[in-house]
């Protein structure tokens, strides 16, 4: 009997394919292949969850996962968007588990994370979005984790009305939404998505709960320039966003967007610098930087720097 595999990404089937260019040696990265990445990699199995780590094919999951950080990925491995930057497989979710913000909080608790991070593929088909299991996250891990802070990186909810208040009200220590790209290649680079919604819903966390920080991610070689650059820094400060990443979008098969180039060390450097100068409280800007990256590392920095402003205020 031949079994009929649901493939990863239908939507990008019928596309033409473009050639993947060789990476700059400055973004290779070794495959993880100590003890404690198995050790992850086998409690993700344990208990049955999924991680935007592996489902993302994040270059990066060598070096956390040896660290014993994994980023839990919940409310399924199937999205109902088909962005044509992410390697998350598209199709028709199935439905939410009830058991699972307990078994992330308990994989927390094993992990022994001070900080961690949680994201969602986009359920469009639910009718807050998912934002109730995502608020049940927030509060699972809380209970088994007292001590851990929980950074949530979450869907738009567009067309929800105000569920994204459901996750506002769960109060994470760090609300993040990826804007990804520039506003004029949102058609090809996030079709169903919209960008003024993105930034309305980051500007509406911080409103809701001024100490909450706020976070968003682009990222870059999709064909922007560094002025298109510069005004979404621009409005992400108009939106009072407090941390800023940006990485180096990879390809990760012949039939996602292309590669329009690779951004220098230096442009990252400078593109550090402009952010910084933008105000910023924090700024991440690396080849392989990614919204999870060194999180716990970014998230002590990002406190320390709120620190020195309202000193400085003063």
């Amino acid at each position: 009997m031949t079994i009929q595999l649901r493939p990863r990404h239908p939507e990008k089937a019928k596309k033409a394919d473009s050639v993947i260019p060789r990476k700059p040696k400055w973004i290779r990265k070794k495959k993880g292949d100590s003890a404690e990445y198995y050790a992850t990699r086998r409690l993700m199995r344990e208990h049955n969850l999924a991680t935007v780590c592996e489902e993302s094919a994040c270059p990066n999951i060598g070096e956390c996962w040896s660290k014993r950080h994994a980023t839990m990925m919940i409310m399924g491995e199937v999205c109902t968007r088909g962005c044509s930057f992410c390697n998350v497989s598209t199709g028709r979710p199935d439905a939410l588990d009830a058991f699972e913000p307990g078994r992330v909080a308990a994989a927390v608790k094993k992990l022994g994370l001070r900080h961690v991070v949680i994201t969602s593929v986009d359920r469009d088909d639910l009718d807050d979005g998912g934002a109730e299991h995502i608020a049940q996250t927030i509060r699972a891990v809380r209970h088994q984790n007292p001590g851990t802070t929980v950074e949530v990186l979450t869907p738009d909810f567009l067309g929800k009305g105000s569920a994204s208040n459901i996750v506002f009200d769960a109060a994470p220590d760090v609300f993040n939404h990826n804007l990804e790209t520039v506003p004029h290649l949102y058609p090809t680079v996030r079709p169903g998505a919209r960008y003024y919604a993105s930034l309305r819903l980051l500007d509406d966390a911080k409103r809701a709960n001024p100490e909450i920080f706020t976070k968003s991610g682009l990222m870059v070689g999709l064909g922007e320039s560094l002025n298109d650059v510069r005004q979404v820094m621009d409005d992400l400060r108009a939106a009072q966003v407090d941390f800023l990443t940006v990485g180096q979008y990879l390809q990760p098969t012949p039939k996602h967007h292309p590669i329009d180039r690779f951004w220098s060390l230096e442009e990252f450097a400078q593109l550090e610098q402009i952010a910084r100068s933008k105000g910023f409280l924090h700024v991440s800007a690396t080849p392989l930087t990614r919204s999870s990256f060194h999180a716990d590392e970014d998230f002590a920095a990002l406190k320390q720097a709120r620190k020195r402003a309202i000193a400085n205020r003063a």
